[in-house]
């Protein structure tokens, strides 16, 4: 489902997030791998505030390995998470990760409830991030065959519900839904490039013409083997490549079912895993100093 947001809208998945913030004791902050830093919220870190939060750029199958390397790093370095993970989904061994990095975080919290003589009861944590980067389907796996509600407890607000996570986390069962950077035209692009938005919201031909010229910068030797395409045909305009793979593709002059197939071909992987954002160079370096 694609949410159309305007201030009202955002007004109020704040003051939700908010609400919900005051019950848990950390944060999953979910991204998306191939976007990280589009697909995240403009007031993303005004909203978790000190909150305790685990960064988990999901989708990890979908994306360079190697950008995913340097965002979670950067990600670290930043001081904006305690931790920050890459995953897939599709792989229980990354899920089963996630709850170990949580208990990592929460280490403390449970030795002095120990310390106390006090039994340590669950972690409670919720999951935040922009529609479509796979909060439902990262809740499911979560639960696995143990989904289980513990039912409304005091101070949550009515027919908020718990889910049990074994017998080390309940989890609020309705992830925090926030709004993406639209307004600034490259991330809608983006985001329209990966299926995040629809794909009435931007003219297709704009989105392809994006997806060539990153792929062109970043990952040429993908597209000529794909599509065929001399390296020549790189040196002149974008648009002049967009009608020329509209022939190859045998559009005749409609490219914009040409930009149609081109996004298609990349959401679906046919030119391989991709990244649409780059580490901020000034942080990338001091990681690559701290290596050395």
């Amino acid at each position: 489902m694609t949410i159309q947001w305007f201030p009202g809208h955002m007004v109020k998945a704040k003051r939700e997030a908010l609400e919900k913030l005051k019950m848990v004791d950390l944060v999953i902050e979910l991204l998306d791998a191939r976007l990280p830093e589009s697909s995240r919220n403009p007031l993303i870190d005004d909203i978790i505030g000190n909150k305790p939060r685990l960064i988990v750029l999901n989708k990890a199958d979908l994306a360079d390995k190697t950008a995913t390397k340097e965002w979670v790093e950067y990600f670290k370095q930043d001081n904006k998470a305690q931790r920050a993970v890459s995953i897939s989904t599709l792989n229980n061994k990354d899920v089963e990760n996630i709850k170990r990095e949580l208990k990592a975080m929460m280490a403390h919290k449970t030795q002095a409830m120990i310390a106390k003589g006090v039994k340590p009861r669950a972690i409670r944590l919720m999951i935040l991030g922009i529609p479509n980067v796979g909060k439902s389907t990262l809740i499911n796996k979560l639960m696995q065959k143990n989904r289980a509600q513990t039912g409304n407890r005091p101070g949550v607000t009515k027919g908020q519900q718990w889910l049990k996570i074994g017998g080390d986390f309940e989890l609020l069962d309705t992830p925090g839904i926030l709004w993406p950077k639209f307004e600034d035209q490259l991330i809608g692009q983006k985001l329209a490039l990966t299926g995040a938005i629809k794909d009435t919201v931007f003219h297709k031909d704009d989105v392809a013409l994006f997806a060539l010229r990153h792929f062109m910068q970043y990952y040429p030797g993908r597209l000529q083997a794909f599509y065929k395409v001399d390296e020549k045909e790189f040196e002149g305009a974008v648009p002049d490549l967009l009608m020329e793979l509209t022939t190859k593709l045998r559009f005749g002059e409609d490219y914009s079912r040409a930009s149609e197939r081109i996004i298609f071909d990349i959401r679906g992987g046919k030119l391989g895993p991709y990244t649409l954002d780059q580490v901020p160079v000034k942080l990338a370096e001091a990681g690559e100093d701290l290596a050395e």
